[in-house]
């Protein structure tokens, strides 16, 4: 284990993939899975609705429809069921910085897709909530993992070089998302 909680082999795994791949969009956080094999494997628990997720979504090149389905669901606005097409580029990135981290514990999802409504409740009652949110359009994802510090892990979805990734130290979450590449937060 590294300072920064990145282990050396899933450092040497995202140092050799993202050399040996030269793809397009979000080529880094594809690398970092790229060196991991030919599946890509999300787990994630929900405090709010008690439900988890376990599920192999990628295998060699494809996206696997029903595991993409449960994903959506289980990633619903949890306040009242509305449901939206996650952006599988940021499972992409969540599942990237995971393997970076080299834990096995599930993450934590404390919010996935947020209905218009719900954004606009949470905004009224916090300044750090986005207008446009891409929480909204199935973009972001807010994580916690009771093993890793918030700095740790937004060092792990910041290596992906792949979305936005804003540290909340204070109510110990980290946010992803595809959008531009940025940061925030402490």
């Amino acid at each position: 284990m590294t300072r920064n909680g990145i282990s050396r082999r899933g450092l040497l795994a995202a140092f050799a993939a993202t050399t040996v791949v030269a793809a397009p969009t979000f080529a880094n956080a594809f690398g970092v899975l790229r060196g991991a094999g030919d599946i890509r494997r999300i787990r994630m628990y929900s405090g709010r609705t008690g439900e988890s997720i376990d599920t192999i979504y990628w295998i060699e090149g494809d996206y696997i429809k029903e595991a993409v389905k449960e994903i959506n669901h289980f990633m619903r606005d949890w306040r009242n069921g509305q449901t939206i097409s996650m952006d599988l580029r940021n499972l992409d990135i969540m599942t990237a910085a995971h393997r970076l981290l080299d834990v096995d514990e599930p993450y934590m999802l404390l919010s996935g897709y947020r209905s218009p409504q719900t954004n606009a409740m949470l905004r009224s009652r916090s300044g750090g909530v986005a207008k446009n949110s891409l929480h909204m359009k199935g973009q972001a994802a807010d994580l916690r993992l009771k093993s890793r510090s918030v700095g740790q892990m937004a060092r792990a979805a910041s290596a992906c070089s792949a979305g936005g990734v804003g540290s909340y130290s204070g109510s110990n979450f980290v946010h992803m998302d595809c959008g531009p590449v940025r940061s925030w937060g402490r």
